[in-house]
Formats: C-alpha cells, sequence, structure tokens
C-alpha cells in the first residue's frame, strides 16, 4: 500500500495537512521531498520519447510488427 500525502514540519515533527487512515504505533518507511519539487505530469509524447530505443526487437520489428504481435505471416 502506497500513499500519498502532504504534511507541514514544524521543526520537530511532521503533521499530515488532513487525516490519514494509517495504523497507530506502526512503522512507517517515509520518503520526503518538499512541495516546491514536484514535477509537473509529462505528456504522453514525452513519456513515450523517453522509452523509445530501450526495447529489445528484431531489427525487422518495424516492418514486421503484425507478425510479431498477431502472428500473421511475414511481409518478405
Amino acid at each position: 500500500m502506497t500513499k500519498t500525502i502532504t504534511a507541514t514540519f514544524d521543526g520537530e515533527y511532521l503533521r499530515p495537512d488532513n487525516p490519514v487512515d494509517l495504523q497507530p504505533n506502526q512503522r512507517y518507511l517515509i520518503t520526503i521531498q518538499p512541495e516546491t519539487e514536484t514535477q509537473t505530469p509529462e505528456s504522453g509524447w514525452s513519456a513515450i520519447e523517453a522509452l523509445a530505443g530501450t526495447v529489445e526487437a528484431p531489427a525487422d520489428w518495424s516492418i514486421e510488427h503484425d507478425h510479431y504481435l498477431y502472428g500473421s505471416p511475414k511481409q518478405n
């Protein structure tokens, strides 16, 4: 279970900005990121561009994609 919450640090304690549904006296692993560093979501094209060239595929993948995806006969 992963939750993202906002909290304010008063110099001694982190205080959640809203009520949280967590078990009392349970230890949790917390990752801290200043709110000013939140990144705007990437566009779909940016995400695709970041993945381009990272997948291992046959050399004729772009030409024969129907064969590899759907099992249809190769074009040549």
